[in-house]
């Protein structure tokens, strides 16, 4: 025996009252299970995010943004519509003639319709396949935008159920720490322990009682962001159940991943669709050069006096035209020129950004996969260090029992017993929305993606 064992011997009888430290581990792992008492009006991950799709400003700014695109494409169309005006007009008219020292007053009105219709009008075709592919772009947008207010959504829940689980490890903590500190204060008042224990106990229970007030905070914050995303007070998120085993990625192979995030990722779909607009900006440049025909058609009705026989006083003239009008252009001082060698250049501007923007979407999307692999190996992991930490805390209140093990070893057991749980806990939640997030990474994220999730939590 050496000597610090020989000195703690001395300072503690073999047998000491058991400590009911295991009960309160118990509670706070059914505090977790429960998620401190789910109230009937407690709301799942799909109730709420469906308040967020109606209460969230983002969206409604796409959805605005959208039927503003859808619009301005309906414009472009009418570039290649038929158009029509009414022009009217009355003039009157006081001649003097001094030669004749005669005064002559006139007056004539006219009213008219002037429509055309486009035969040939290249640059008015282009731009309205811009004015679609404009559509396309904010449609793509409006997707992005749900996708994200999905991995909001489900982030600003899991902090809550977090925060709150976090919150109720803290206080079974601090009751277990409390019971460590009266059974030192037992024991040293009988003269089986020396004050050391009862100090350390008294720290630890400081030290936990700063830590409840952090998280109480901590739980108080989440809780406001919560409420403002979804637009309502004091919403209450539903817990994991007890029992629950996370899904698995599907598929599971990165490379998969990015081949589906470059099919259909509303990134990848808006890129596509600008760099077409500037392709078609290039044409519409060239198309400088060449005529436009139109069909032009017209119907005035004059009246207007008159003093040459035989239609001596006033008459009404009808007049009724068709035909086609031709404009060619010649020469405009190199403009069109000038105007295809910017275009063709912005081009190559899109082109550079898409491939950047591609890059980046893949690197994402690998990221997020081998995030989501990560966390999933830290689940289990932990587990197994949920577990040990368990087995340690035991040995821990046993050898305190018969004296080969002093308080602060039993804090310290506990301490690590909690923290486990907590990053455990924390873990399950990193995973589930880190797997929405690798979805919406790869562009395939949809509300019904929350179903899964939703069947993992409390009933």
């Amino acid at each position: 025996m050496n000597a610090n064992t020989a000195t703690r011997s001395a300072l503690r009888p073999r047998a000491l009252p058991s400590l009911s430290l295991r009960p309160a581990v118990v509670a706070a792992a059914a505090l977790l299970a429960l998620g401190t008492l789910t109230s009937a009006q407690a709301q799942s991950l799909a109730d709420l995010y469906t308040a967020a799709r109606q209460n969230d400003t983002s969206i409604q700014a796409s959805q605005a943004q959208f039927d503003a695109a859808q619009a301005k494409g309906e414009q472009a169309k009418a570039g290649m519509r038929p158009q029509a005006g009414l022009a009217a007009g009355a003039n009157w008219a006081n001649v003097d003639t001094s030669l004749s020292s005669s005064t002559t007053s006139a007056n004539n009105q006219n009213i008219g319709i002037v429509a055309s219709q486009p035969l040939y009008r290249p640059v008015n075709r282009l731009t309205e396949e811009q004015g679609q592919l404009g559509v396309d772009i904010a449609r793509a947008q409006l997707d992005a935008a749900e996708q994200d207010l999905i991995v909001r959504s489900a982030q600003a829940y899991f902090d809550v159920v977090a925060a709150r689980d976090t919150l109720s490890f803290v206080q079974t903590q601090k009751k277990a720490v409390a019971e460590q500190l009266a059974s030192a204060k037992r024991n040293f008042e009988v003269g089986t322990t020396t004050i050391t224990d009862t100090r350390e106990a008294e720290a630890r229970f400081d030290l936990v009682g700063a830590q409840e007030i952090a998280a109480s905070n901590d739980l108080r914050i989440k809780k406001l962001a919560l409420d403002q995303l979804v637009g309502k007070t004091n919403a209450d998120p539903k817990p994991l159940a007890s029992q629950l085993t996370l899904p698995d990625v599907q598929p599971d192979n990165a490379e998969e991943w990015v081949t589906r995030s470059l099919r259909q990722h509303p990134v990848v779909r808006q890129l596509d669709q600008k760099f077409g607009i500037a392709e078609l900006e290039v044409m519409k440049a060239q198309a400088g050069h060449k005529p436009t025909v139109d069909l032009v058609g017209q119907y005035q009705i004059t009246h207007a006096p008159s003093s040459y026989y035989p239609a001596i006083g006033a008459f009404r003239t009808n007049t009724a035209s068709i035909g086609v009008q031709l404009n060619l252009p010649l020469f405009a001082g190199y403009a069109i020129q000038n105007r295809v060698k910017e275009t063709l250049a912005l081009v190559e501007q899109s082109r550079a950004e898409r491939e950047t923007a591609l890059r980046s979407l893949v690197q994402g999307v690998r990221t997020a996969f081998y995030g989501v692999q990560s966390g999933q190996s830290q689940v289990k992991a932990l587990e197994a260090a949920e577990a040990s930490s368990q087995s340690a805390l035991d040995a821990n209140q046993l050898g305190y029992q018969v004296g080969v093990r002093i308080n602060i070893d039993v804090l310290n057991a506990q301490s690590q017993l909690f923290q486990t749980k907590r990053d455990l806990a924390q873990a399950r939640y990193n995973v589930l929305v880190g797997q929405l997030r690798l979805k919406q990474a790869s562009g395939v994220l949809k509300p019904e993606d929350l179903q899964p999730i939703n069947a993992l939590l409390a009933p």
